[in-house]
C-alpha cells in the first residue's frame, strides 16, 4: 500500500515495536507524533524519545507538539490530507477535531480485550490483578470516548498457568509482537472495506488508572519472605513493576528496589535487589549487610 498517506501517534514501550512490523509489512507512515524530548539520567539531559530515533533513522519527519490546545498542532496536521491516523500508547489525549481528519478515520492499538481494561495501564494492571484472561490486543476506531470506540479485530493472549505472571517488559513485547501483526492485516483491510466495526458492550467494560509508585510497595520482612498466596501477590506486583520503577520494600525506613527475584515451591525468592543509596547487589550479601 504504498499510496497510504498516514500518521503514526505513538509512545513507549509499543509504538518502536510497532512501527518496526509495518515496515516489514510495507507499512511506513509518512509522519511521525511523538512526545516531547525530555530531560533524563543523572545529569538531566534533554533526551529524544525512542519513536523519535527510530523515525529519523529511517527518515521519516517527526512532530513533537507540547498540547493540542493552540493552534500549532492544528496547523501541522490540517496541512495536507491523510487517509488514515495509527495511535500507539501515545501519551496525549487527542482532540474531537483531529478525529475528523484523516479520510479512514482514526485507529488504536490497545494492549487489552476491550472493553475490559480500558484506560493507561492495561498490561501492568492485568498482571497485578491476577487477570490472565484480558491480556490481548484490540484494534479499534477511535472515537471521543477513552478505549470507548468500535472493534474492527482482536486477539487474545493465551498464557498457561504456570508461565503466570510474565514480566512487564516481556508482556509488552508480547503483545507489541501480537498488536503489530495484527495492525498489518487490519489496516489494508479497512481501507478496502473489508471490515465491519462492532460497538463495545460498554455495560462489561473496566477501567485501569496509571500505576503509581506506593502500589509498588511490598510490606514484607528481607529475613522471612512471603510464602503461599502472600507469596505469589508479591510476585505479581514484582513482574508488574519491572522495568516501570520497580517493586520495593522498606527495612530501616530505607527503601530496597527489587531487581530480579524468583517464585520456586510456593515461595518467594529474592536475588538482586538496589539498596537506597547504594548499588545493585545479590539479595544474600544484602542480608548479610543489614544482620543484625
Amino acid at each position: 500500500m504504498t499510496d497510504l498517506t498516514f500518521v503514526f501517534f505513538g509512545g513507549e514501550p509499543l509504538a518502536v515495536p510497532i512501527l518496526v512490523k509495518l515496515k516489514e509489512a510495507g507499512l511506513l507512515p509518512s509522519l511521525i507524533v511523538c512526545n516531547p524530548d525530555r530531560p533524563a539520567g543523572r545529569g538531566q539531559k534533554l533526551t529524544p524519545p525512542p519513536v523519535k530515533l527510530w523515525a529519523e533513522q529511517e527518515g521519516i519527519a517527526v512532530f513533537q507538539p507540547t498540547n493540542y490546545k493552540d493552534d500549532v498542532a492544528r496547523s501541522q496536521l490540517e496541512s495536507q490530507p491523510w487517509d488514515l491516523f495509527v495511535v500507539v500508547a501515545y501519551n496525549f489525549i487527542l482532540p474531537d477535531w483531529l478525529l475528523t481528519l484523516p479520510k479512514y478515520g482514526v485507529l488504536n492499538v490497545h494492549p487489552s480485550l476491550l472493553p475490559k481494561l480500558r484506560g493507561a495501564s492495561p498490561i501492568r494492571t492485568a498482571i497485578l490483578e491476577n487477570n490472565p484472561e484480558d491480556v490481548g490486543v484490540t484494534i479499534m476506531l477511535m472515537d471521543k470516548e477513552m478505549d470507548h470506540g468500535p472493534i474492527l479485530e482482536q486477539e487474545q493472549f493465551f498464557v498457561s498457568e504456570d508461565n503466570w505472571p510474565i514480566s512487564g517488559p516481556v508482556l509488552d513485547v508480547l503483545l507489541a509482537d501480537m498488536g503489530s501483526e495484527l495492525l498489518a492485516e487490519v489496516i489494508p483491510a479497512w481501507i478496502a472495506g473489508e471490515l465491519s466495526p462492532q460497538e463495545q458492550t460498554h455495560e462489561m467494560a473496566t477501567y485501569c488508572h496509571k500505576l503509581t509508585k506506593e502500589q509498588g510497595e511490598l510490606m514484607i520482612d528481607p529475613f522471612d519472605l512471603p510464602a503461599g498466596e502472600a507469596g505469589r501477590h508479591a510476585w505479581r506486583v514484582i513482574n508488574a513493576f519491572a522495568g516501570i520503577g520497580d517493586a520495593f520494600f522498606k527495612f530501616d525506613e530505607k527503601r530496597v528496589k527489587i531487581k530480579k527475584a524468583e517464585f520456586l515451591g510456593g515461595t518467594l525468592r529474592l536475588l538482586r535487589v538496589i539498596p537506597e543509596g547504594k548499588k545493585e547487589t545479590d539479595f544474600t550479601d544484602y542480608l548479610r549487610s543489614i544482620a543484625k
